[in-house]
Parts: C-alpha cells; sequence; structure tokens
C-alpha cells in the first residue's frame, strides 16, 4: 500500500511537471488568432486592386424597355353634348306624389297599423 501511494504521488507529480511544460510552451508560442492568416490577407489584396468597369449609357439596352408617350384621349363631340343637354332640359320632371300626365292620382295607403291598448289590470 506504501508503494501504491508512492507511485501515484510520483504520477502526479510528473503529469504536473508536463502540463507546467505544456503551458509555458503554449504561453510563448503565438496562438492562432495572432499568427498571419494568408487567405485573408490575400483576398483583402485582390478587394483593394478591384476596379469596376465603367458604366455606359448603353448598358441599360435590352434590360429596359423605351418609353414612349400613351395616346392621348379622344374628345367627345360637341355636337352629341348639345343634343344630350337639350334632350335632359326637355325632360319633364317628376315629382313623387302627383299624377304624371291625365292620371288620377292614386290614393296613399297607410300601412301603419296601431294596435289596440289592452286595458291594463288594476293590480299592475
Amino acid at each position: 500500500m506504501l508503494q501504491s501511494l508512492k507511485a501515484s504521488r510520483l504520477s502526479l507529480a510528473r503529469a504536473a511537471r508536463r502540463q507546467a511544460v505544456l503551458h509555458r510552451r503554449t504561453f510563448l508560442a503565438p496562438t492562432a488568432a495572432l499568427q498571419v492568416d494568408l487567405v485573408q490577407d490575400l483576398y483583402l489584396k485582390e478587394l483593394r486592386a478591384y476596379k469596376p468597369p465603367p458604366v455606359k449609357s448603353s448598358d441599360s439596352e435590352g434590360h429596359v424597355q423605351k418609353f414612349s408617350p400613351p395616346k392621348a384621349p379622344q374628345s367627345p363631340e360637341e355636337s352629341d353634348i348639345a343634343n344630350d343637354l337639350k334632350a335632359y332640359e326637355d325632360q319633364q320632371v317628376e315629382v313623387e306624389g302627383q299624377a304624371s300626365g291625365g292620371e288620377a292620382s292614386a290614393t296613399e295607403e297607410d300601412w301603419f297599423e296601431e294596435e289596440e291598448e289592452e286595458e291594463a289590470h288594476p293590480a299592475h
């Protein structure tokens, strides 16, 4: 049992030394975040060097329809308006309740019917 305790103590001491050595090594070595990113540098270099092509006035041809103004609306004929206005003025005015022409006026019926009130009971 004594030997097993010593062995475990020694193994713990070795593991602690290895961890300390690993910590020292990773502390001195540059991390992945600090290392130069070659892909990013190449991308930024190409992005800065890019020059867009100049825009020409003929670039929109084939993508945009040519503008053509709509046809002017046809104006109504003045003679028709005059005839329609005269026909409107010549019409007879119809008033509700008056007899038209030679007809006798129909008597109006009273559609409202009142119900007779029942005699109220003296108890109520």
